[in-house]
């Protein structure tokens, strides 16, 4: 990074991300969960019936990795897959009644984790944050050629 800046948002955010994931998966770990287990059972509490192909897209995430998590939640109680009935080779993956239960806690673990994050800000400023995040999300998100901006513009890297 040097006395440039360069990098320093960057940084920070990557810095910033790392601490929350850590945290949450602290918290999720204490009622028997993985980072990413939430994930899928979240998804499955909004929409139940997901295909592990559905649940891999709406997550981001490669059919191997949601398959190996979905396996695993299966055999802590969490999840069913059941047969299509139209198409033998295509699961449907729903939540048991244990795993309904447990989103309370994935829930409770999410909202405590997300209280530490913004400890200390007022309504205003965690707006603000948030207003912030979306314009850089949008920026990453942005399809297309890669900015071939050098970033010497001191403005925007502060």
């Amino acid at each position: 990074m040097g006395k440039s800046g360069k990098g320093l948002v960057s940084a920070r955010l990557q810095a910033v991300a790392r601490l929350a994931r850590t945290d949450l998966a602290a918290r999720l770990l204490e009622h028997g969960f993985y980072a990413g287990q939430d994930q899928i059972m979240l998804a499955l509490s909004i929409e139940e019936g997901l295909t592990p192909t559905q649940l891999a897209n709406r997550l981001g995430v490669k059919p191997p990795t949601i398959t190996k998590t979905i396996n695993r939640l299966q055999a802590q109680g969490f999840l069913t897959k059941t047969g299509s009935e139209t198409d033998a080779r295509i699961a449907h993956v729903t939540l048991t009644e244990t795993g309904r239960e447990a989103i309370r806690a994935i829930e409770k673990s999410v909202k405590r984790s997300e209280k530490a994050l913004v400890k200390g800000l007022d309504k205003k400023e965690r707006k603000a944050l948030l207003k912030l995040l979306s314009r850089v999300e949008g920026n990453l998100g942005q399809s297309g050629a890669p900015d071939t901006d050098d970033g010497d513009d001191e403005d925007e890297a502060a």
